[in-house]
């Protein structure tokens, strides 16, 4: 197929395609939508610079890290690059963040009666909005204006499960498609052959990597690690990543440096290797009430049980709809250092069957792949704006 008569997505992101921890979900989804015959031209954050990738075009821009000034100076970059490009792209996929920084373009469309390109918004998290801050109360109004504006002014709108589109009210003739996180299995394969399981009187690695939130007690889960050792039981927990509670996090771990580590960020090519070294996969342990974490698709889960990993994980609906009846999964019930302690000796005491449990959970992690997810995402890009694609579009398979 000739590169001029691809469909052409223009894919505004909210991360740095060369060290985000998530930025998979993005530079994964975008390969296989390129392989199912699009163009894809992925906007991120970064030092100005323009590549290709797997088939796709990827172009960062400056993003200053004061907050207002940041967005200010990104927005203004993704105008140009938009403006550049206007003529050819026929799909404009956004995030929320980017929302009020677009709708003057769906404005400007709207007024030359304009047909393309279609412009799309995605939901895939939404911030915490539970505490009562002044900074978070202006930001539950912005989002509520983004979602408000969008229902008017955007073409279509995808999320990333059915529960987030019900959470954020998206109204069902908008709601183009879903498409939920995946894996590539491939990639943490080789963490089977390579992980050493450990004797029965080592300690268990434990390993999360991710965003250091407060809302995702992760110290709570410290403090249960220090004590269930005290109490005969042997782990070692490392956290990987940044947030609002990595000072706390970091002053636990120089407290007990034989129980805890915690490391900045890695590039997400590295993950697999750490998670080599590692025996059972954390997810984020949030509150209930927290229903954010219950619309979601874990990436971090998949990542886990490709890598063969039997996983600590809290019991919430994104992740038992994954787990199933998988015993590969130690449920914790509320995440507080007594529950978690609780579900730590549990995984203790079985400690010799997680060869076994490991072998399950890689087998689980085939039905999660991110070519199934871009497949969803493809042919739901494709219906919302068949009409209005270069007749030689790929064929939805």
């Amino acid at each position: 197929m000739r590169e001029e008569k691809r469909p052409f997505l223009l894919w505004v992101s909210t991360i740095n395609p060369r060290t985000s921890l998530d930025a998979i979900t993005w530079l994964a989804t975008s390969a296989e939508l390129h392989q199912l015959g699009w163009r894809v031209c992925l906007i991120g954050k970064g030092s100005p610079d323009r590549y290709t990738r797997n088939g796709v075009e990827i172009c960062c821009v400056p993003h200053p890290p004061v907050y207002f000034w940041g967005q200010w100076v990104f927005h203004l970059g993704v105008w140009r690059l938009l403006w550049q490009m206007i003529q050819d792209v026929d799909v404009v996929l956004f995030h929320q963040i980017s929302a009020l920084w677009l709708f003057p373009w769906m404005l400007w469309r709207q007024m030359w009666g304009e047909k393309r390109p279609f412009f799309v918004m995605d939901s895939r998290d939404l911030p915490d909005f539970s505490q009562g801050t002044l900074k978070l109360r202006l930001r539950r109004q912005l989002y509520r204006l983004v979602y408000r504006l969008a229902t008017r002014l955007a073409d279509g709108q995808t999320a990333i499960t059915p529960r987030m589109a019900r959470l954020v009210q998206i109204p069902p003739h908008q709601l183009w498609g879903i498409w939920p996180s995946g894996v590539l299995p491939e990639q943490f394969a080789p963490c089977q052959q390579q992980r050493q399981w450990p004797a029965p009187d080592e300690p268990i690695q434990l390993i999360y990597i991710g965003r250091l939130m407060r809302e995702r007690n992760l110290a709570p889960l410290a403090e249960a690690v220090i004590a269930a050792n005290k109490e005969g039981a042997r782990f070692t927990l490392t956290l990987i990543g940044d947030g609002d509670d990595a000072d706390r996090l970091t002053a636990l771990a120089k407290a007990n440096k034989s129980a805890l580590t915690v490391l900045p960020p890695i590039p997400h090519t590295e993950i697999p290797t750490r998670l080599a070294q590692a025996h059972v996969g954390v997810t984020s342990l949030p509150a209930h009430s927290l229903i954010k974490y219950q619309a979601s698709s874990p990436v971090k889960l998949f990542e886990y049980l490709a890598a063969g990993m039997p996983v600590l994980a809290m019991r919430n609906v994104c992740h038992t709809e994954v787990v199933g009846n998988g015993r590969f999964a130690f449920w914790i019930e509320s995440p507080d250092p007594v529950h978690i302690r609780h579900t730590l000796h549990q995984l203790w005491e079985n400690r010799q069957q997680l060869p076994r449990l490991a072998a399950d959970a890689a087998q689980v992690a085939r039905q999660w792949t991110w070519q199934a997810s871009a497949q969803k995402l493809h042919r739901a890009l494709l219906t919302g704006s068949l009409a209005h694609i270069p007749a030689n579009q790929p064929e939805v398979q």
